[in-house]
């Protein structure tokens, strides 16, 4: 039996409101993956930390304070530095088009804005992650 891909869905930041990312989570759980939702206002550290632990393949970051341009490179950096850098990073939210170079630049694998289907997400994570 194939293991399960394991995603960390985490909202970084001061965001209070998480109905995007409580959507994904449910989707990438419904379509079989192990999802572990950390809750609001994480830090990057704190992030990395749990990922780590719990030996995820993915980290799907949700933001919609405008800080994604601070937050989400920390924790790609943050991951690299542990020695977790082949864990699939990507992100979701209220997130300018115009910064999308910009993330994907950081090691951000793909940015999902509002009203991306979540199949779109869950077929970007399953060709995507690079399997333990």
């Amino acid at each position: 039996m194939d293991k399960k891909i394991r995603v960390l869905v985490a909202k970084p930041g001061l965001d209070g409101h998480d109905r995007g990312a409580k959507v994904i989570a449910r989707a990438l759980r419904d379509d079989g993956m192990e999802v572990i939702y950390t809750g609001l206002r994480q830090t990057p550290e704190q992030i990395v930390t749990a990922a780590i632990q719990e030996d995820v393949d993915v980290v799907a970051l949700s933001i919609l304070s405008g800080a994604h341009n601070h937050l989400f490179p920390r924790v790609t950096e943050l991951l690299v530095e542990k020695g977790a850098g082949d864990i699939l990073v990507i992100g979701g939210g209220v997130i300018p088009e115009a910064d999308y170079d910009f993330l994907k630049s950081k090691g951000v694998a793909a940015v999902f804005g509002p009203g991306t289907p979540t199949k779109s997400t869950i077929d970007f994570i399953r060709n995507n992650i690079k399997r333990k």
